[in-house]
């Protein structure tokens, strides 16, 4: 009796078993690498003549290149904001770039890209510049990372700040400090080892692995296997070291045959810092950079690969944006979305280059701090009268930026189809298509509000405040 209770016991543990591998695949692995301040035309694949970046031209060869893809505000933590949460850096509470005196960070009621992965037994690792909180309540390793090794902020938030004087710049391993003003110059290459070494360590299971580059931020710094190899100045050495870096790391995937498991993707968190000339990048055909709404602000190169699911070298010229990412993950992965409202929509069928796939979004809309200046649908961008900075021609002296110019922009609508320096206005030719972006902005301002027209959003959601109680 007992034996053929054992044996039945048995068949139904080895039936189940079988149900599990002959009909759930291993849901993929998830590589981000996020570069700092990346111009649209840094890249060979993007038009760069002076950066050398072939194994990012390569991955764009092997996989798909989006020509339109945008991040939700063009500065720092906002931008990672939107992309670990899928939702609007203002839905959340996260503006702008934090800093070592802010007391504030992600919450807890927020769900992370690593947090969604999690349910579906991914083991997670963030290597790089994190920015959304640096007290312990906020760190990686409490909203769903299983390692981190990196800054909790920008770079240049240290001592030797020109204008700023900041306290020391803490390296982070895990929770712990371990270095105050570390050496930049090593930044790139440690965490580089560092994302190299998870993927072998977690190679028989599903993984998600960050990596958002310190670089190329100022102050720039280059190893010396980089350093003064660029036609391009210290910014070239430095952007060919994240070249470096995205090899390594494709390298490490082939070594361990896991390319047909992989989908990785390259982004930055927002365009270049005009300001600095030789030391920032180049926006290439759009206008202006970082902090501004214009496409050379929120624009961004952003490529993708996994071999033999993604097809050899397609490009999507169709609208995304890294609020879309999550939605997209958790759908690949089979993973539950968060419980709370967030603004991405799944985008698989552009990334694995499905035919006539479309963008999910009516529209995608761009905020600088809380002050909604403009928003996309289609060809179609139209800006609202606002303030933007500029460098209006001004060279600045080496590594140091040139003053900005603050200018005024009227009502602007632009057909970036045909004009994607967004230099001619057709508002007035084009009053049917101004009302409609006119009137999902309306929408979107009942929702996340305005400052510039004093309106309140409803759907903002209580930022993560610091508790001293939280150790």
């Amino acid at each position: 009796m007992k034996s053929t209770f054992l044996v039945a016991i048995i068949l139904v543990v080895s039936a189940a078993s079988f149900c599990f591998s002959a009909d759930a695949k291993r849901p993929p692995n998830i590589v981000i690498v996020y570069a700092d301040d990346l111009g649209y035309g840094d890249l060979g694949c993007f038009g760069s003549q002076t950066i050398r970046t072939p194994n990012l031209d390569q991955m764009a060869k092997d996989g798909i290149r989006f020509t339109d893809f945008y991040v939700a505000q063009a500065v720092c933590s906002a931008s990672r904001t939107a992309l670990l949460t899928g939702c609007y850096p203002n839905r959340v509470g996260i503006l702008g770039a934090l800093n070592p005196s802010s007391k504030i960070g992600i919450s807890d009621k927020e769900m992370t890209i690593a947090q969604v992965l999690k349910t579906r037994g991914y083991a997670t690792a963030i290597y790089g510049k994190w920015h959304l909180g640096h007290h312990p309540q906020f760190l990686p390793t409490r909203h769903g990372f299983d390692d981190y090794y990196g800054l909790p902020y920008s770079n240049d938030m240290w001592p030797s700040h020109p204008t700023s004087k900041f306290p020391d710049l803490p390296l982070i391993d895990g929770e712990k400090i371990i270095e105050k003003n570390p050496d930049q110059s090593k930044l790139t290459t440690t965490y580089t080892e560092r994302a190299v070494k998870f993927i072998q360590a977690n190679k028989e299971k599903p993984f998600f692995v960050y990596v958002p580059h310190t670089m190329v931020h100022v102050p720039l710094f280059a190893s010396d296997k980089y350093k003064g190899k660029s036609k391009a100045g210290l910014y070239g050495d430095v952007t060919e070291e994240v070249d470096w870096s995205v090899g390594e790391i494709l390298g490490a995937l082939k070594k361990h045959n896991l390319e047909e498991n992989t989908l990785v993707i390259f982004t930055s968190d927002n365009g270049p810092w005009l300001s600095y000339g030789s030391h920032g990048g180049s926006a290439g055909p759009l206008r202006e950079g970082k902090g501004t709404s214009f496409d050379g602000g929120v624009r961004t190169p952003f490529i993708a690969r996994w071999k033999g699911t993604i097809p050899t070298g397609k490009v999507c010229k169709e609208p995304a944006m890294t609020i879309d990412l999550l939605p997209t993950f958790a759908s690949l992965a089979g993973a539950d979305l968060p419980k709370l409202k967030i603004d991405g929509k799944n985008i698989a069928p552009l990334l694995l280059a499905k035919e006539k796939a479309a963008s999910p979004q009516e529209a995608y809309f761009f905020y600088w701090g809380k002050e909604l200046q403009a928003v996309r649908s289609g060809k179609w961008k139209l800006h609202f009268p606002h303030d933007y900075r500029s460098v209006k021609g001004k060279t600045p002296s080496e590594g140091k930026p040139a003053p900005y110019a603050n200018l005024k922009l009227e009502l602007s609508l632009f057909d970036l189809e045909n004009d994607i320096g967004e230099a001619t206005n057709v508002a007035d030719k084009h009053p049917d298509v101004v009302a409609r972006l006119q009137k999902l902005a309306d929408t979107m301002r009942d929702d996340l509000g305005d400052s510039a027209q004093k309106k309140e959003g409803t759907g903002v959601r209580t930022v993560g405040m610091l508790d001293e109680t939280k150790k």
